[in-house]
């Protein structure tokens, strides 16, 4: 018996291709001087080719479209595309023919097929064709898994499959850094600014068409990467937000807390959920990406068991003239506090008001709004200090300087 007979012959060929944009045709020009050897002649050659640009010949580019030559890469937040095509080779009908397209990802299996029903009989140089999509969401090896049963016109059942494998690369490489800030004068405080910085690790530019901040419940978000040019804002990256490869940007948003939260102090303790980054790119001609990042989280600042911020101060005071402010006290702690409260003068600030007056109790989470009375005998910008709290439970004294700045002049005449 021949071995090559008991290998069973098909009649049904499977073939698939991957679906792609096309990429302009790039081509290597060739010059030299009129005085050398060849003249005019390299000159006439790219003149003469067609895929040249008229009256610019020695550029790379040109206007005509190639088809892509190879599977090509494919990045994580693009869109697989894939055609399957079923041909009958054959002289015969071949009949319930089904063709089932999964991919395997490294922690799931995924059903492609745009119909799970059978055809009932496929013609002699006919085909069954399929598109296939999928929104590629990991990195690593992807295997395509392609299976095709039918039923010859004898009855006999047969069943073959191909797998074919490919990479999934990461196209973006992002960083986050978060600065904590405190507003002076605010009921929201607790600002954030969050720093994204954003590398292209692929090898062709990308246009950024969008990069934003979905904020979590706690938050609200201002997009900072604009400048405000009358009635329009302009791009901090100007008009044509391209990022070529291995180049970084940098992106910088501002979160406040909203105030159902910022009055809460046990919410600003520990860690808090920030948000995400939603980044859409194009590549080529148009193709789309899409990435999402996983939830933003930082560390919050810690406070304590008190918090002293300010409610109200004035930008500018006069010397030697009393002025108001108003702070806030927070207990952080988990237990209930008797504060006293002592203000210590120094050398260019002086409170008027009585010292070691009590402030009563204040449970935890609990807050206090406290007017306080002070002058300056110095011009320029004075630092506010020499504010001291004392916890009469645990004879613990918590003391407050450079808690803000005021701007002192002299009254004109």
């Amino acid at each position: 018996m021949d071995v090559n007979q008991t290998k069973q012959e098909h009649l049904l060929a499977l073939k698939v291709m991957r679906l792609t944009k096309p990429t302009l045709f790039t081509n290597l020009p060739v010059t030299c001087e009129d005085r050398d050897l060849p003249g005019d002649l390299f000159c006439q050659l790219m003149r003469d080719d067609p895929s040249t640009i008229r009256g610019a010949e020695t550029l790379m580019l040109g206007e005509m479209l190639t088809l892509p030559q190879n599977f090509g890469n494919i990045f994580l937040g693009e869109t697989f595309s894939s055609y399957i095509s079923v041909h009958n080779d054959s002289s015969q009908v071949v009949k319930d023919i089904l063709v089932k397209a999964d991919l395997q990802t490294s922690s799931q299996r995924l059903n492609l097929s745009a119909s799970n029903t059978a055809v009932a009989e496929l013609r002699p140089e006919c085909c069954i064709d399929d598109v296939i999509h999928h929104e590629v969401k990991e990195i690593g090896t992807h295997i395509l898994v392609c299976a095709v049963s039918y039923t010859t016109q004898y009855g006999e059942k047969l069943y073959f499959r191909k797998f074919f494998k490919f990479q999934v690369l990461k196209p973006l490489d992002v960083k986050t850094k978060f600065y904590n800030a405190e507003s002076d004068l605010s009921s929201v405080t607790d600002e954030v600014f969050l720093e994204a910085q954003i590398q292209n690790i692929t090898t062709s530019p990308m246009f950024m068409e969008k990069v934003s901040l979905e904020p979590s419940i706690m938050y609200n978000v201002t997009e900072l990467n604009s400048v405000v040019n009358g009635d329009q804002g302009e791009s901090t990256f100007g008009k044509m937000s391209y990022l070529q490869p291995m180049d970084t940007r940098q992106y910088l948003y501002c979160l406040k807390p909203k105030p159902e939260y910022a009055e809460k102090a046990g919410v600003i303790k520990g860690v808090t959920v920030i948000g995400k980054l939603d980044i859409v790119w194009k590549t080529n001609l148009g193709e789309r990406g899409r990435l999402q990042t996983s939830q933003l989280q930082r560390m919050a600042p810690g406070y304590g068991d008190i918090r002293l911020s300010m409610e109200m101060i004035p930008d500018t005071v006069n010397l030697e003239e009393p002025f108001d402010i108003i702070c806030k006290v927070t207990n952080c702690s988990e237990r209930t506090m008797d504060l006293v409260l002592e203000v210590c003068n120094t050398r260019t600030i002086h409170w008027c008001g009585i010292s070691g007056r009590q402030l009563g109790k204040l449970s935890p989470g609990a807050s206090l709004s406290l007017p306080l009375t002070l002058l300056t005998s110095a011009q320029g910008l004075q630092s506010i200090s020499g504010l001291r709290l004392t916890d009469t439970f645990l004879k613990r004294t918590y003391e407050y300087d450079d808690m803000a700045q005021v701007c002192v002049v002299c009254p004109s005449v």
